[in-house]
C-alpha cells in the first residue's frame, strides 16, 4: 500500500485512493475530461436546459441558442459518456431521440447553475472590468 502526502494537513491517502477520487491539477488525471465537458460554453448550457425535464434534440437546439447540430450532438454524446445524460432513442418514423438528466447530472446541472447564476448575477460588476480594461488599451 502506497501512502501519498501531496496535501500538507489532510490525511495520507492510498495511491489507489486518489487515482479513485481523481485530481484535477495532475495533467493526466481523466478528471480534467470530464471537466472539460461540463463546464464546456455548449456542456453548461446543455445541463441547464435538461434541468427542466427530458427534450428532444430539436428542443435542445432551440433553448441552446447559437449551438450547432454538430456541436450539440458532440456535447450530448460526451455528457452521455460520462454519465450525465441518458438518450432514449424510439423506432419510429420519423427517428424520436429524447435526452433527460441522469441523478449525476442532476447533481452536477445543480453545481454549474449556481455558476451561471453567479455570472448573470454579477455580470454588471465584470462589466465594469471591461470598459475599464478598455480605457487602459
Amino acid at each position: 500500500m502506497v501512502k501519498t502526502d501531496d496535501c500538507p494537513g489532510e490525511p495520507a491517502m492510498t495511491l489507489s485512493q486518489k487515482l479513485e477520487r481523481g485530481d484535477l491539477m495532475a495533467a493526466a488525471c481523466p478528471s480534467r475530461d470530464v471537466l472539460r465537458h461540463l463546464t464546456s460554453r455548449w456542456g453548461v448550457l446543455v445541463l441547464i436546459a435538461l434541468q427542466s425535464g427530458t427534450q428532444r434534440f430539436s428542443d435542445l437546439r432551440r433553448k441552446v441558442g447559437g449551438v450547432s447540430e454538430r456541436m450539440l450532438a458532440q456535447t450530448l454524446q460526451r455528457l452521455e459518456a460520462d454519465g450525465m445524460v441518458e438518450r432514449k432513442a424510439y423506432k419510429i418514423v420519423p427517428p424520436h431521440v429524447e435526452y433527460t438528466l441522469t441523478p449525476l447530472g442532476r447533481e452536477a446541472a445543480a453545481k454549474v447553475q449556481d455558476l451561471a447564476g453567479w455570472i448573470e448575477a454579477s455580470l454588471p460588476r465584470i462589466a465594469l472590468h471591461w470598459d475599464a480594461a478598455r480605457r487602459d488599451d
